[in-house]
């Protein structure tokens, strides 16, 4: 076990919006450490939404993030040999970090060609809560719900 938490990293906000939300986004969105790649798709992708739907880019990314980020979700526990699904809680940060990681596995995971587009796709089907994203925090947050016996083991 760690002797003490590390210290919480800070990041800047990113050059076009000054949100540090966008930072955060595009760094999961980045391989391989090719960041202005990834901002030049995120930037595009918003730039297709607005396109497509006549609303701001980054309000429909903002709406579509709170859609597919989680309120519950299920932790194993181990209570005398067995093994039990208890619902939690998710702490802010990391209902943020879940969003992102879902909305962009799901965007890779779409069959357009560019990740513009894909990317662009899903920002739209998450603000219309639709979408592999808004299909995963159901089934997680169903899962919590099935689960909802065990609430009292939670620690």
């Amino acid at each position: 076990m760690r002797k003490r938490k590390p210290k919480k990293r800070y990041l800047l906000p990113d050059p076009k919006f000054q949100d540090v939300l966008v930072t955060k986004f595009v760094n999961y969105l980045m391989e391989d450490g090719k960041k202005s790649l990834a901002y030049s798709i995120f930037y595009g992708a918003l730039d297709l939404v607005q396109e497509k739907t006549g609303d701001s880019g980054l309000e429909m990314w903002k709406k579509a993030l709170n859609n597919v980020m989680p309120g519950v979700e299920v932790r194993s526990r181990r209570v005398g040999g067995a093994t039990f699904q208890v619902p939690t809680e998710v702490r802010p940060e990391r209902k943020v970090s879940l969003g992102i990681k879902w909305m962009i596995s799901f965007a890779r995971k779409r069959g357009e060609k560019t990740m513009h587009e894909r990317l662009a796709a899903e920002i739209i089907a998450g603000a219309k809560n639709e979408g592999g994203a808004v299909k995963k925090k159901d089934d997680t947050h169903r899962m919590a719900e099935a689960n909802r016996a065990f609430s009292h083991f939670r620690f």
